[in-house]
């Protein structure tokens, strides 16, 4: 069942409510709870969105493109997983709004850093400090359709993750 209402449940993803909270280290999950993470995030995120009526300077589309973006929302997330347990105290969920309003700001500087907008997307542009060879700075793209791009996403997020299982795995075997 799903924590959202009117979502459907169309994927075999996990249930928010039946598994404890726990933070998400974005840089250590396996290929099988990426996929599970990723897709219990854009709900949640598209069920924020929704809900509290955030504009595209908060959570741009494509905020699955963007690092800061996605450790921002998973934190938030998280937060809100632990406040809405049910082994959370009945002041939790007023803690987490207070929260979210601290996290509107900082996600409005993260967006307006990275230059991500409703229609158009870039990469977020980095910094090359003296010594560094300078970072490539991608191209901007025309958003045409937001799920069908979160999809390819996290398919070449998992490719890669792939990778990097199969390599560990040839290193421990020999």
């Amino acid at each position: 069942m799903s924590p959202y209402p009117d979502e459907p449940d169309d994927r075999d993803v996990t249930d928010l409510f039946d598994r404890p909270p726990e933070p998400i280290n974005w840089n250590a999950l396996d290929a099988k709870h990426a996929d599970i993470e990723w897709h219990d995030l854009d709900r949640w995120v598209k069920w924020l969105k929704v809900t509290f009526g955030l504009p595209p300077n908060i959570v741009p589309p494509y905020w699955h493109r963007h690092d800061e973006l996605v450790w921002e929302l998973s934190a938030l997330h998280c937060h809100w997983l632990s406040c809405y347990h049910d082994s959370a105290p009945p002041s939790a969920p007023i803690n987490w709004m207070r929260e979210f309003a601290e996290a509107r700001h900082r996600l409005r500087d993260w967006v307006s850093i990275c230059g991500t907008r409703l229609d158009r997307d870039r990469p977020t542009r980095q910094t090359t400090w003296p010594g560094e060879s300078p970072a490539e700075s991608g191209a901007e793209i025309e958003i045409r359709d937001r799920d069908a791009d979160f999809e390819e996403f996290v398919r070449e997020d998992l490719r890669q993750r792939l990778r990097i299982e199969a390599i560990a795995h040839r290193q421990v075997i020999g």
